[in-house]
């Protein structure tokens, strides 16, 4: 009876641990960036700390409905679940809610749910049901463009409601592709298309080409294995009217405010007094982030002692800006804790995943570990300065109540699917 009874309690608890102090410390910077007043009342629902407290509380109800469901539950529903939740974001056309300018929410009583979020979970169930179903490698193109489709739905219909953050996240799921047998050719296509990109945007689509040029006749002298010329003369046309196509992308197709973003990021603007404008609109909370992290030095200015967080210099500093709340209080020693505790949740996951006796398991386990790991990215080069500024929550850090619940349920999903491994005797 005494191991009927353990085996409830046998999940990976390392995982649980990193997540509950994630969670823990991100409701302090929370509390700390929210704050008005000289005293705190930890229950004012009015306030967003109070709110993500109650968040927390809730979260702990869905762990243990999560936990308690039998494992081949989410492996046999995963296409009805996916289903379930494009239709949530078909359904915000019609009965969505506008909150800065995109339209990703639900207004139910006093409360919004961004279905977007979830989606990301439901996304990674399809595309492991899909993987594992193949029960092979995914070398045949068929299959290739069949969980190409899996994932470019939801992408585009959060890009429909003008999320661009949410939409670049599902980019994420190559890194599961290619564990699971994607060529190596469809990397190598992405790095070439992201240097294209950024060359021809700040160099110029003739000098990006003129560079193209010089890189493939190289090529062709270097090589020991003689290229073939006519696949090299494909690749050159195709490398240059990209170049040229991305140009035009950018300066017909993109708003202009995502224009401004990304002149910013690359230094495009030459006209000084521009620039200051586009500044002082664009890159105020950039600016304002990065300050505040200056500030914090080696061991930061103390919790809620923060003199450009308690003056509410950074806007939206307890969501996607979050970061720099840490970085002014707790200083580069805090800093580099949250750092710490994230790439240890990624690399415990990944282990985990390589440890499943069943291949959805650990496909889903990376979709896990490559979702976290792209908003982590994300926010973190955002909140620096190191990547132009995408609206993307920190996980488990960032204010918000559908944030935190998708995240929750992302990775008790996978502790739960990991139990039955741990559970097996």
């Amino acid at each position: 009876m005494v191991r009927e009874t353990n085996k409830y309690f046998k999940f990976d608890w390392i995982t649980i641990i990193l997540f509950l102090l994630l969670v823990g410390f991100g409701w302090l910077n929370i509390l700390s960036a929210s704050h008005t007043g000289d005293t705190v009342d930890y229950f004012d629902f009015s306030q967003s700390y109070g709110k993500q407290l109650m968040f927390i509380f809730l979260t702990f109800g869905l762990i243990v409905l999560i936990l308690s469901i039998e494992a081949k539950f989410y492996e046999r529903f995963s296409s009805v679940i996916y289903i379930i939740s494009m239709l949530s974001l078909v359904g915000l056309f019609l009965f969505g809610k506008n909150v800065n300018g995109a339209t990703s929410w639900y207004a139910i009583g006093g409360m919004t749910l961004q279905p977007s979020e979830f989606a990301k979970a439901a996304t990674a169930l399809a595309v492991a049901k899909y993987v594992s179903d193949l029960n092979t490698n995914i070398h045949d193109f068929k299959d290739q463009l069949k969980i190409f489709v899996i994932i470019a739905l939801p992408a585009l219909l959060v890009l429909l409601q003008n999320d661009t953050g949410s939409t670049v996240v599902y980019a994420a799921f190559v890194f599961v592709l290619y564990r699971e047998g994607l060529p190596q050719i469809y990397l190598i296509l992405g790095a070439l298309l992201v240097f294209l990109a950024v060359f021809s945007l700040k160099f110029g689509a003739l000098i990006t080409s003129v560079l193209v040029v010089f890189l493939v006749g190289v090529y062709h002298l270097v090589s020991k294995k003689k290229p073939h010329v006519l696949q090299s003369a494909f690749a050159l046309v195709v490398a240059i009217a990209m170049s040229f196509g991305i140009k035009f992308f950018y300066q017909s197709i993109l708003k202009p405010h995502q224009q401004d973003r990304i002149s910013l990021w690359l230094r495009l603007e030459t006209d000084p007094d521009k620039l200051e404008r586009m500044k002082q609109t664009f890159a105020y909370n950039l600016n304002e982030s990065e300050k505040a992290i200056g500030s914090g030095g080696l061991t930061g200015r103390g919790f809620m002692e923060g003199t450009r967080t308690t003056g509410k210099f950074v806007p939206e500093q307890h969501t996607d800006y979050i970061f720099s709340t840490v970085g002014e209080e707790w200083g580069f020693v805090g800093s580099s804790f949250v750092v710490i505790l994230f790439v240890l949740l990624l690399i415990r996951i990944i282990h985990l995943a390589e440890l499943q006796k069943s291949q959805f398991s650990r496909v889903y386990g990376y979709g896990v570990a490559s979702i976290i790991f792209m908003h982590f990215m994300i926010n973190i080069g955002m909140v620096m300065g190191l990547i132009p500024t995408i609206g993307i929550p920190l996980p488990m850090f960032s204010y918000g109540g559908s944030g935190l619940w998708a995240f929750t349920m992302l990775l008790f999903i996978f502790i739960k699917l990991d139990s039955n491994r741990i559970n097996e005797w």
